[in-house]
């Protein structure tokens, strides 16, 4: 099968599954934008992406997404790294024009999905998981404030020190979709004369506006439980 037998369309699969993130990442801002307009509305769309069969289904959908994308990533750098042979103990000549996170793209991802399981911890295994747990007839955290996404994310900022990690994660973030979304858009065929300047600019206006969605929260809680 070319898609997997191929160098162009492994390239192809982590273009799309990382489209499909990027697009997500940009809902999952928009949303978490929500909860500094109306903490209660957030908590709406908190309760109706719950542990309802359709949110379930796009969990495990997500999951796969974020697994294909990393394998990808992993199996490509291995193929790079034993295509080059000795030419890895030579002298580094890269042109200086190469970006930084262009030749650490996997290290700069393997911090985001560390930070992800954070993520998850913090949020999804005490929300989405618990209401899991409940309907299977288990007793597992504090099922009343399952879907109570916004005392979440206040009890979370209040800590100065999880504000400068997620800080840090998203900055980690920028500096992978900048380079992603560019390189994704190349390989799906986005990469002559004429865009290719454009996709650069797409690319950090996308990662840019999806970073600040989500520091806005972050900064929003983190200052208003400092300043409380």
């Amino acid at each position: 099968m070319w898609l997997i037998n191929s160098s162009i369309g492994r390239k192809f699969i982590m273009s799309i599954t990382g489209i499909a993130l990027v697009l997500f990442l940009l809902f999952h801002g928009t949303m978490n934008l929500v909860a500094i307009i109306s903490p209660e509305a957030y908590n709406m769309i908190c309760a109706f992406l719950g542990a309802n069969w359709y949110a379930l289904v796009a969990t495990v959908g997500l999951a796969g997404l974020v697994g294909i994308h990393f394998l990808c990533a992993l199996y490509l750098t291995f193929l790079n790294y034993r295509a080059r042979g000795k030419e890895r103990y030579a002298v580094d000549d890269r042109r200086n024009d190469v970006e930084w996170s262009s030749n650490n793209m996997l290290i700069i991802g393997a911090v985001v999905i560390g930070f992800l399981v954070l993520h998850l911890y913090n949020f999804w295994f005490k929300m989405q998981f618990v209401e899991i747990v409940h309907k299977l007839g288990g007793e597992f955290g504090d099922v009343a404030n399952a879907t109570n996404g916004a005392l979440y994310i206040r009890e979370l900022f209040a800590s100065p020190v999880y504000c400068i990690l997620y800080l840090v994660w998203l900055g980690a973030l920028w500096l992978h979709l900048t380079h992603g979304i560019w390189s994704a858009l190349q390989t799906l065929g986005f990469s002559n004369q004429v865009w290719f300047s454009r996709i650069k600019v797409i690319s950090t206006i996308f990662a840019t506006l999806i970073v600040l969605l989500f520091a806005a929260v972050v900064v929003w809680y983190g200052l208003s439980a400092w300043l409380c």
